[in-house]
Order: C-alpha cells, then sequence, then structure tokens
C-alpha cells in the first residue's frame, strides 16, 4: 500500500493477466491544492471561496468528486494501469472530503467480461467512515506498458488571477505615451513592441538610432511607425526621455537595457529630475499562486535603509496604488522579525511609529498594523496561533519591508520558492517607471506595463477633475 503521487512509474496488467479477486490498496492525503484543482474541474465555486479567509471560516472543502477522482487514479496507473479505459460506474458519496484527510482507497476484480471488461469493486474511507462506495467497469489495456513519472508535469494553481485582471482593467483605455529608454538589445525593444502590440504603451524610442535599428533588424521587427529619439549614449537617453517627461510628450517611463542608475540619476535631481513631494519608493505588484489575494511588497528596489520620514511616503505611495489596482482599503502589514516592539530593533519601533501615524491622519487610506513577522502578515493560522488580534494580520495586501536586503530576499523566494509572478512600478516621480529586467517573462514585462498604464490614466483623470 503506498501514495500515488510517491510511485515515480506505473506497469499495467492486461485482460489475461489479471484474475477475479485482484485487489489493491491506496492511501492519499489531501492537499489544499487537491481540493481547489477538483473544485475548478467540477465547477464547485463555493469551496474556492473558502480557500484563505478570515479566522474562524471553515477550510475548504469538496464533495465526493475527490473520492472519485481517487479511485480514478488507482484504475489507470495501478490496476489495472496505464491503458485503461472507464467504461461506466455506479457510485455513492457519503461525507465530504477536506484538506489534510489521510484516505484510503480499495479496488477489486469482482467480474471478467470477454473480451476486455472488469468490473471493480471501489471503496473509499477516512478511518471507518465510508465516503464512496460502489462499482466501476474498466476495458482494461490490450498490451503491457509502463509509465515513467519521475518529472511529472509541474501545476501552479493561481488562487487569484492578479495579472489576468490589469490586463482586462485596462482593456477599455487608450495606450499611454512612453519613452523607452534605450531599448538596445533584443529582450528590452521586443517587450516595448510587444506592450504596444496589446495596446498597453505608445512606444517612443529613445537611444541611439543606429543600434535601434540594427536590434529591430536582427528581430525582425518593423518599428518604422513608432517615433525614434536619437541621443548618443545612454545616459543621454536617461535624459530626453525624463525631458519628454517633463514636458508631457509622454506619460510613462520605461527603461530599457541601460543600468537603473543611468536612468535614475536623470529622474532624481529636483531642478531636472521627475520627483515630487513624495520619497521615490518602488513596489513589487506580486501573483502568488498560494495567496488568495494581490500582494504589493515594497520597498525592495530603490531605498536601501530608509527612515521613517521616508518609510512614511513608501507606506502612502502603496497605498495610493492599492487604490488604483482597485483594493479601495488595502491592509499594511509593517514586517519585522517579531510582532513585538523591542527597544534594540530598529524595525518594530519604525512600525510603532507608522501604526501611530496612521492613527494620527499622516498616513490616509489603508489599515497599518505592525510589527508583524512575515507568517503572521500573510496566514490566518500563524495569526490565530500567536493569539494577535488585527484586522491586518494574515489578509494583508501590502508588505512593507524594513530594508532594501528584507524586501529582496522576500521578492525573491516568493519568485523562486512559491512561483510567484511580479510586475514592478517606481512611484514618487511625476510619471510611473517601470524598471525592467532581463530576466523578466513575456508575462511580467507585460504585467508591469498594464500597472503603468493604469496608473498614468488615474493621474491623468485626477489632473482633469483637480
Amino acid at each position: 500500500m503506498n501514495d500515488l503521487t510517491a510511485v515515480t512509474s506505473f506497469s499495467n496488467l492486461t485482460y489475461d493477466q489479471i484474475k477475479v479477486g485482484a485487489s489493491v490498496e491506496v492511501a492519499h492525503s489531501v492537499t489544499r491544492d487537491d481540493v481547489a484543482l477538483l473544485a475548478l474541474v467540477s465547477g464547485d465555486a463555493s469551496v474556492l471561496a473558502a480557500d484563505g479567509q478570515p479566522a474562524g471560516q471553515r477550510e475548504p472543502v469538496c464533495e465526493g468528486v475527490s473520492a472519485e477522482a481517487l479511485i480514478h487514479g488507482v484504475l489507470k496507473r495501478r490496476l489495472p494501469g496505464p491503458g485503461t479505459t472507464i467504461v461506466a460506474h455506479h457510485l455513492e458519496y457519503a461525507g465530504q472530503v477536506s484538506m489534510g484527510d489521510q484516505l484510503l482507497a480499495k479496488v477489486t476484480v469482482v467480474d471478467k467480461q470477454p473480451p476486455d471488461r472488469l468490473v471493480m469493486d471501489c471503496v473509499v474511507t477516512r478511518g471507518k467512515t465510508v465516503l464512496l462506495n460502489g462499482r466501476v467497469t474498466v476495458a482494461a489495456p490490450s498490451h503491457n506498458q509502463t509509465v515513467d513519472q519521475r518529472d511529472p508535469p509541474a501545476v501552479i494553481l493561481r488562487r487569484n488571477d492578479v495579472f489576468g485582471k490589469l490586463f482586462s482593467a485596462c482593456e477599455d483605455t487608450p495606450p499611454v505615451p512612453c519613452a523607452v529608454v534605450h531599448p538596445c538589445d533584443a529582450d528590452s525593444l521586443a517587450g516595448a513592441l510587444e506592450a504596444a502590440r496589446h495596446g498597453l504603451i505608445e512606444p517612443v524610442l529613445v537611444g541611439p538610432r543606429a543600434k535601434i535599428q540594427a536590434v529591430a533588424k536582427a528581430g525582425g521587427w518593423d518599428i518604422s511607425g513608432f517615433r525614434l529619439e536619437d541621443t548618443e549614449h545612454s545616459h543621454a537617453a536617461a535624459e530626453r526621455a525624463v525631458a519628454l517627461a517633463r514636458s508631457g510628450e509622454v506619460q510613462a517611463l520605461m527603461k530599457g537595457s541601460l543600468h537603473t542608475d543611468e536612468l535614475m540619476a536623470a529622474v532624481v535631481p529636483s531642478a531636472t529630475g521627475l520627483r515630487t513631494g513624495r520619497r521615490i519608493s518602488h513596489v513589487f505588484v506580486m501573483d502568488v499562486p498560494t495567496y488568495p489575494r494581490m500582494l504589493l511588497v515594497t520597498d525592495a528596489a530603490v531605498n536601501i535603509s530608509p527612515s521613517i520620514e521616508d518609510k512614511l511616503d513608501i507606506v502612502q505611495n502603496a497605498i495610493d496604488l492599492a487604490h488604483v489596482l482597485g483594493v479601495p482599503e488595502p491592509r499594511v502589514a509593517i514586517l519585522a522579525a517579531v510582532e513585538t516592539v523591542n527597544p534594540e530593533m530598529q524595525a518594530t519601533i519604525d512600525a510603532a511609529m507608522l501604526c501611530k501615524m496612521a492613527d494620527r491622519g499622516q498616513i490616509t487610506g489603508g489599515i497599518v498594523d505592525g510589527p508583524l513577522a512575515f507568517d503572521n502578515a500573510v496566514s490566518v493560522e500563524a495569526a490565530r496561533t500567536k493569539h494577535i488580534q488585527s484586522a491586518v494580520a494574515g489578509l494583508a495586501d501590502i508588505l512593507v519591508v524594513p530594508n532594501i536586503e528584507a524586501g529582496n530576499m522576500v521578492a525573491k523566494q516568493l519568485q523562486y520558492l512559491a512561483g510567484a509572478d511580479s510586475a514592478g512600478i517606481v512611484l514618487g516621480t511625476r510619471v510611473p517607471i517601470v524598471l525592467t529586467s532581463r530576466a523578466d517573462s513575456v508575462r511580467t514585462r507585460l504585467a508591469s506595463t498594464a500597472v503603468l498604464k493604469l496608473l498614468a490614466h488615474s493621474r491623468a483623470k485626477a489632473a482633469s477633475n483637480a
């Protein structure tokens, strides 16, 4: 007896090789993804709606379809095995299957019907409780085979398709004039052209004309329909793009193949750059498969060791972005290593100060709480275990990190260990800025541009109403 997920290969038996009375048992521990995936297939919306809810809500459960799927898996993998076709079944269900349940499935051959039919008695139990009972008729395989599953296909279940919603929100708005700064490699130019193809931006290509045209020719891309601002080198491209934004000719900037420091050096100066009264900060907009809502992480890219005054703007920038992205009252978790204020840990002191600033109206538009450790910020169960009473704990929309090292680690761990996709945007400037990376996928680049578009249109609307 073993778990189907622990076996790396499966071999079958043909009709002639199977005798009446042959039987197999398989144990399986039900995971959260088991329940959610089966709910998607069966159309049970109430199951997914229960996932990620506040404390006191029931864990997601699934009706008998989960036990039935386990039986089908046993038949198609173990007895008879690969090549089996299910012809008919009559099954009775009793009870629900929940995350963490330990199930035992048993199938037994009770009849053989030439030339290839087998009647299987099937039962699934949880302890002494029978969840499924009945019979299934199958057509046995005609020849022997072994299926290797040492490298099964990866399945990522996104509980909240953040990027899909961003793209949908952009559909009814015109593209944004955007300066693409020094798009002198294939990735940066292709990203800009793909964003234009999807109606997200109207690119203005800023950089050395000969280099940009050479990249376009090598990629087989026609850029004749786009404005091209010729500059001598990358520094000049950054300065020209900033000037275009200051004059109102473009409403956004997108980094090309130059270094981030080069672009930001042109953005930061008070007299000639794009600074506002706010501290410039960066926000990652994250689509985390295991988290049931959009997650914003700030600041993991611009501010190295922000002061409390800097953090005040970092928090407000993120809240304002959340409003644009459709979160009317975001829950803001100020992260630290612990959830209590410790005079020897500056991050906890800053968190307490930010919470009091929110109480006094110095931060508006969101619910702010901290210090909170990462687990308490994103897990209702962790917060419940530690007896944390908070409107934010376990339900955070925004994670505010203590410094750039912590932010970088949080964002990259979510990307590489939790399968998260992350869009990024620079805030606190006259126009939104996307800092693309060579490691960004097409989906990530488009999502970042979608955020840029939504933000640019929101600012234009606010300016027209002022």
